[in-house]
């Protein structure tokens, strides 16, 4: 089991992936707050919110047209884990190749803890503290 200064440290590369990444490949999310969460942890680049209005198919169309691959970034709840796997489907049925390694390794490091991509910047600075009371 990891430590919290352990699993902020992957955490934080994690980040730091997703952050190269989002230079030339978007970041897909579910809605705005998502978009907020992710530039608070500096990740400001190339974040695309599914919002509301297009269906899916339609998004992943127009995201193929510019982009070979792009990232999920769903949530981690039922809802985000179904959207994600219809994201999956409708990029590869455009021929865009979907990493949705970022988004399961997070799961992972956040266990029951977190949910979705705008509770993390809050989980972060509660690793830090205890990360710094074991200091």
């Amino acid at each position: 089991m990891l430590t919290p200064a352990e699993r902020l440290e992957e955490i934080l590369k994690l980040l730091d992936k997703l952050e190269d990444i989002s230079a030339d490949t978007p970041i897909v999310v579910e809605g705005r707050r998502d978009v907020e969460a992710l530039k608070r942890m500096g990740i400001a680049r190339n974040v695309v919110s599914i919002g509301k209005g297009l269906s899916i198919i339609t998004f992943c169309e127009n995201i193929s047209r510019q982009h070979a691959e792009a990232v999920v970034m769903t949530d981690w709840d039922r809802k985000g884990g179904r959207l994600a796997r219809s994201l999956k489907e409708a990029f590869e049925a455009n021929g865009v190749k979907v990493n949705d390694r970022l988004r399961a390794q997070l799961v992972m490091l956040s266990k029951k803890e977190v949910k979705d991509i705008e509770s993390m910047p809050t989980f972060i600075g509660r690793l830090r503290a205890l990360a710094n009371r074991q200091d």
